[in-house]
């Protein structure tokens, strides 16, 4: 099957050649290299049958893995700040622009059907704000004053913690929320995908993913997004395992608010007191379907 061709946008000269009275395109700025450079290892991936372009998608995606693996130690102290900041009451936000925002948003809603906390304790912000969730918000990102102005209107303090989500590590939204929150005192943690870019500079906490350059590039929805998504849930699992809201690998603080739910509590109540499954049904109605409660309840067995 012969290679589409896809039509140019009116008066526009192709790239290939460069116009001798056109103005000379400016370097990418060293920030920008990794995520906005073409990946040479996907220059001709519109050429590729379906088999051999998912595993190469796929392929790409093992940068993932050891970029995580070297953030290790960072992962570790952004952990141990957070496990701080939550223990002495303090709050937690993720805060970021397009998808770095999204996936703020989706850890932080997840917390607490999986560990029982406050939704108050962990929250999201996004650019733009809810209508963003779902679709472009157009220059959201671009104000560095409404990242600032975000954190006023949730009444950031000092006691709280700041994770600021930038793929490039300078969008300005982001960039804005970390000087306030770094002005108040605030614990500020940042995770991006440049090495040295501002937003490395400007936390107390670095966490830099370098994944290298994405697939389709700029396109940080990719590997970029992936890090980051897998630096949020490590941090959030560890920093709720070391609150001490599981028991061994299972959830010690579910909601159970679906049948899902309920039978895992029911499960878990067994292995923990050495009950029957109709004792540990009956006991997990008795207190509401507190698993806290309902394992109170019940009397360990040898």
């Amino acid at each position: 099957m012969a290679r589409p061709e896809f039509p140019r946008a009116p008066g526009r000269a192709p790239t290939t050649t460069a116009d001798p009275g056109s103005t000379p395109v400016a370097p990418l700025d060293a920030e920008l290299a990794v995520t906005e450079t073409s990946n040479p290892r996907t220059v001709e991936i519109d050429r590729l049958a379906t088999p051999e372009l998912v595993a190469l998608l796929v392929e790409e995606d093992a940068a993932v893995q050891r970029a995580l693996q070297q953030a290790v130690p960072a992962l570790t102290r952004a952990t141990d700040a957070l496990l701080d900041v939550m223990s002495a009451g303090g709050r937690w936000f993720n805060l970021g622009a397009g998808t770095s925002g999204r996936l703020g948003v989706l850890d932080a809603s997840e917390i607490p059907p999986t560990f029982g906390m406050d939704p108050e304790c962990v929250q999201g912000v996004i650019a733009g704000g809810a209508p963003a969730l779902r679709c472009a918000v157009e220059g959201a990102e671009d104000s560095r004053e409404n990242g600032a102005l975000d954190l006023e209107r949730l009444d950031f303090v000092a006691a709280d913690a700041l994770v600021a989500l930038s793929a490039s590590g300078r969008t300005p939204y982001v960039l804005g929320a970390t000087e306030h929150a770094h002005a108040l005192g605030a614990r500020t943690i940042g995770i991006t995908c440049v090495p040295g870019s501002e937003l490395a500079r400007a936390v107390s906490i670095p966490i830099v993913l370098e994944v290298g350059p994405e697939v389709i590039s700029g396109s940080t929805r990719m590997k970029g997004g992936l890090a980051q998504k897998q630096a949020l849930h490590t941090l959030s699992t560890a920093v709720m395992v070391r609150l001490g809201r599981t028991w061994g690998n299972r959830m010690s603080h579910l909601s159970t608010t679906n049948q899902k739910l309920r039978e895992r509590a029911v499960r878990t109540l067994c292995e923990r007191s050495g009950c029957t499954l109709a004792e540990a049904t009956a006991a997990l109605e008795a207190a509401g379907g507190s698993l806290q409660q309902a394992l109170c309840e019940l009397e360990p067995r040898d």
